[in-house]
């Protein structure tokens, strides 16, 4: 009998032995598969993109972690967020307050995302110990760009710092970890702000990119980039071949990381867009999401092969566990 599983996203290989002989309708365009983010389905006013995503590293702002984490899985497939579902389980000694919490932060982040909550499910439970909110994001596409999308020779693409979803959760949540207490005050601040800025939507850079031709997008979350990255490579079967010094950085997340001993590589990393591109392509999307406002940054190529790989041929390793969830059960 195998061992209890750590916290977090299960393994990858038994996540894809658990996928595995799957049969699909002729209208999934795009099904479960490991580094998807959302499914695709044909209907008929065009292609129905819907995808799925728990709240559960973070006790705070969860309705609007909720909406915003969602719409980005829906978004990175090339297809705008448009309806969004919740199903909110809330543990025992909750009160109306909290309840009405968590409804003000889903309705402000669902009109700021031009999104409509249209159902879900809230219910007291003592099948949890904290708040957990369970996403469903719907939205419409013509084309749809899968993660799988990658070929030998596409220019890997990094829009938006990482790491910023980290950054801000381990600023809120780990707030009493004696690390923190050395961070300069206005770092940690910074640090716990961004959410709102530079903010953890990746919505409209996602769009943006898959207008100037993305081949392939994907937004890292747990795990972060470097899980991102082979998550990438896996799902297009190629492999990647990085330049560790491209790597766009959050400053306040590099401080909040080095203060609690987490590796920023692994760490929460909503707010950051990967994106492949053809060589010919990569160099006026740069520049067209550039003068958008958005930082980018060419990290690597798609080779023929498998895994991640510095430039020299070292292996980048596969996150087994994010960084926000080991510091987070680590003592305090």
């Amino acid at each position: 009998m195998s061992g209890a599983l750590p916290e977090g996203k299960v393994p990858v290989e038994l996540l894809a032995r658990a996928l595995g002989g799957l049969t699909l309708p002729p209208e999934v365009r795009l099904g479960p598969a490991v580094g998807e983010d959302a499914a695709a389905i044909d209907v008929p006013a065009g292609c129905l993109v819907v995808a799925t995503d728990p709240i559960t590293l973070t006790s705070g702002d969860l309705g609007r972690f909720s909406v915003l984490v969602n719409a980005n899985d829906v978004a990175v497939t090339g297809a705008r967020p448009r309806w969004f579902l919740a199903v909110a389980l809330l543990p025992p000694g909750s009160t109306e307050g909290d309840v009405e919490a968590l409804f003000a932060g889903l309705h402000e982040a669902t009109a700021a995302a031009g999104v409509a909550l249209v159902g879900g499910h809230t219910e007291v439970t003592p099948a949890v110990t904290q708040p957990v909110v369970v996403g469903q994001m719907l939205g419409l596409a013509e084309r749809v760009v899968p993660t799988a999308g990658l070929r030998p020779g596409d220019l890997v693409v990094q829009i938006g710092p990482a790491p910023v979803e980290g950054a801000a959760v381990l600023a809120r949540e780990a707030a009493d970890r004696p690390g923190l207490a050395d961070v300069d005050p206005g770092t940690l601040e910074a640090a716990a702000r961004a959410v709102d800025d530079p903010g953890i939507s990746v919505v409209e850079p996602a769009l943006l990119a898959a207008e100037l031709g993305a081949t392939s997008l994907h937004d890292p979350t747990e795990g972060g980039v470097a899980a991102g990255l082979h998550e990438m490579a896996r799902a297009s079967g190629v492999g990647i071949r990085v330049d560790p010094g491209a790597v766009l950085w959050f400053e306040p997340g590099l401080a909040v990381c080095r203060a609690l001993g987490a590796d920023p590589w692994a760490t929460l990393a909503s707010g950051t867009l990967l994106a492949g591109f053809a060589p010919e392509a990569a160099g006026p999307a740069l520049e067209a999401l550039a003068a958008a406002g958005y930082r980018v940054a060419i990290l690597g190529e798609a080779v023929a092969g498998e895994g991640v790989t510095d430039r020299e041929g070292r292996p980048l390793a596969w996150p087994e566990r994010d960084e926000v969830a080991r510091v987070l059960a680590g003592p305090r």
